[in-house]
């Protein structure tokens, strides 16, 4: 059996849509935020020394990073290529290629954005928080929201093409990119991004999507 350790509001959503794409039973082990500082709470240090999600556990291994584990579980469950193209093929170079990217590439400036939104406010001191959140705008604005806005466009053209991130159907690719996307479409918009808005459409109207929401309960995003 496979073991999720599900963190909400995270990325171990796309784990858990990725499990059901692939129609496999899994044990969903849960863990809040902490209130008050949102950050992942010390249960998940018990499994993993860096105490984040996602992590599996299976066969008595524990699993990490999220691109990772998508490569485990498909190279393990997906013997008929539903999700993860066969070697070889333009494809699968592509799919290898979001794995990486949507970690290495999108997610920093949306965390970074993240993070500056938060300099007016709580646990910041009450006599930092004007400073800080003229601070933290103005390097939004000047500096994280074009660059999220490059990604969106990048993402856009991509999708213009098949309306999927690698080759012509769903594959592991859109799995990995759906924290990105739906991070960014909620941070700065995908007004002027319609093969993205259309994705995202698709994506959430997927049973297997749907199914997700319903085990790893309220997403935000």
């Amino acid at each position: 059996m496979i073991k999720v350790h599900h963190l909400d509001q995270s990325r171990s959503q796309r784990i858990l849509w990725l499990l059901e794409e692939l129609g496999l039973e899994y044990e969903l082990v849960c863990h809040s935020r902490n209130p008050v500082t949102m950050r992942a709470p010390d249960s998940l240090k018990a499994v993993h020394p860096l105490g984040k999600a996602p992590v599996i556990e299976h066969d008595g291994v524990v699993v990490s990073e999220s691109g990772y584990i998508i490569e485990y579980l498909c190279s393990r469950f997906d013997p008929d290529h539903q999700l993860m193209p066969r070697a070889g093929t333009p494809a699968f170079e592509q799919c290898r290629y979001w794995l990486h990217y949507a970690e290495g590439s999108a997610m920093p400036p949306l965390v970074m954005s993240l993070i500056f939104s938060k300099l007016g406010k709580p646990p910041v001191p009450w006599f930092l928080r004007l400073p800080g959140r003229l601070l933290g705008e103005g390097v939004r604005q000047k500096h994280l929201t074009p660059e999220i806005k490059t990604h969106i466009a990048y993402w856009d053209k991509t999708l213009t093409h098949t309306g999927w991130f690698a080759g012509n159907a769903l594959s592991a690719a859109d799995v990995q990119m759906s924290f990105p996307v739906m991070a960014a479409a909620s941070r700065a918009g995908i007004e002027g991004a319609p093969a993205v808005a259309d994705w995202l459409e698709r994506v959430r109207a997927r049973p297997g999507w749907k199914r997700a929401l319903e085990r790893g309960g309220p997403f935000a995003y």
